[in-house]
């Protein structure tokens, strides 16, 4: 098998052309929006009703970016019980300039309090100004994607069979 000279840069140069022919499909960004997949990871939102201090979500974080705070607080009992006492949250951060984005916080929690929002646009002059405090978390939690629906032959699960139960009395 006989190469000829030249050959290879023949090859590339028709690789060229033939690139150079076709349309771009680069997108404007700032003024056409991508069209992102539907579980696409962005930011961590929190929904701080779900939250209950139970600090699981920053002891299994590998980076240790997750911040939290919180204070006990005593609620009276009723009827002659014994007096309660709860946490509360004071304060809940996460470094995003320490976080990689892994998912493992969002999955060990127990009470649904984080979630994966679709948010992207949350850069920053300063990487100080990376830590975003709960009222900025929160602020996320409303875009974050209803979950997907069920499949339409499964059962009805056993919680929502026995709430609908319980309205209807």
């Amino acid at each position: 098998m006989t190469r000829l000279p030249g050959g290879g840069l023949a090859k590339g140069l028709a690789v060229t052309l033939r690139t150079m022919t076709r349309r771009s499909i680069t997108r404007q960004y700032p003024d056409a929006q991508p069209d992102l997949p539907p579980r696409s990871r962005g930011v961590i939102a929190l929904f701080e009703e779900n939250c209950t201090v139970c600090m699981l979500c920053a002891r299994e974080c590998p980076d240790w970016c997750i911040y939290i705070d919180s204070h006990k607080e005593t609620l009276p009992a009723e009827g002659g019980g014994r007096a309660r006492t709860r946490n509360v949250l004071d304060r809940f951060a996460i470094d995003f300039s320490l976080c990689m984005y892994c998912g493992i916080c969002i999955e060990v929690c127990p009470f649904d309090a984080l979630f994966w929002s679709p948010e992207f646009e949350y850069a920053e002059y300063d990487i100080a100004e990376l830590t975003h405090e709960k009222d900025r978390l929160r602020e996320w939690m409303w875009t974050v994607p209803p979950p997907p629906a069920h499949d339409p032959g499964a059962e009805t699960p056993k919680e929502v069979a026995a709430a609908e139960r319980g309205a209807g009395r």
